[in-house]
């Protein structure tokens, strides 16, 4: 009994070392974000994230399809650039396979009205819904000529939209990255627990 008991100890308390030294470099990343002091520029490796806001709202639009990379495969891509965009109630979700414990979710909050701000955001998307709305859009525009909002790798000859605005009501997201210039998240919450704790 006690030969098995010590392994299972030795375990969790990895696992605790672990978690805690993840929560805490996350934890510093986001205060970093809040305060604005550092531009945001990362892309989620091999996993999908979700994210949902109850409104979105975004200035200079580009959208075009592409291809991220991870590690082991190609995915294909809806890339969506906004020269600035905000949203109300955003939260973002991903889940993580831990050892012993099974899956775990990591829950970011940013309630209330524009509780999320980016400028030159750049999202690399497998699939959104929403109620969505364009001002003043353009659909079928050569995706190498557009120039309302970043665009970054897209290829000349390609299927390409572009609008002065975008409003999207009830976002309901999932991606691949996330890039931006500056991000911004105000009163976040982090969260992480185990099992399935997705945004939707």
């Amino acid at each position: 009994m006690n030969a098995e008991a010590v392994p299972g100890k030795t375990r969790w308390r990895l696992f605790g070392l672990l978690l805690l030294v993840m929560l805490l470099l996350t934890g510093l990343l986001l205060v970093a974000l809040q305060e604005g002091a550092l531009a945001a520029s990362f892309t989620v490796s091999g996993v999908t994230y979700k994210a949902s806001a109850d409104r979105f709202n975004a200035r200079g639009v580009a959208q075009f399809g592409s291809v991220d990379q991870s590690p082991k495969a190609a995915h294909p891509v809806f890339v969506n650039g906004f020269r600035n965009a905000t949203a109300d109630n955003f939260c973002q979700s991903f889940q993580v396979p831990v050892p012993v414990v099974g899956t775990m979710t990591v829950r970011i909050d940013a309630p209330g009205g524009k509780g999320f701000a980016a400028d030159n955001l750049v999202l690399g998307i497998d699939n959104v819904a929403g109620d969505i709305s364009f001002d003043d859009v353009e659909i079928g525009r050569d995706a190498g000529t557009l120039d309302r909002g970043p665009h970054p790798n897209a290829q000349s000859g390609t299927f390409g939209i572009q609008s002065e605005g975008l409003h999207i009501d009830q976002l309901r997201q999932e991606a691949w990255s996330t890039t931006a210039g500056s991000l911004k998240l105000n009163s976040v919450g982090i969260k992480s627990e185990p099992g399935a704790h997705d945004c939707f």
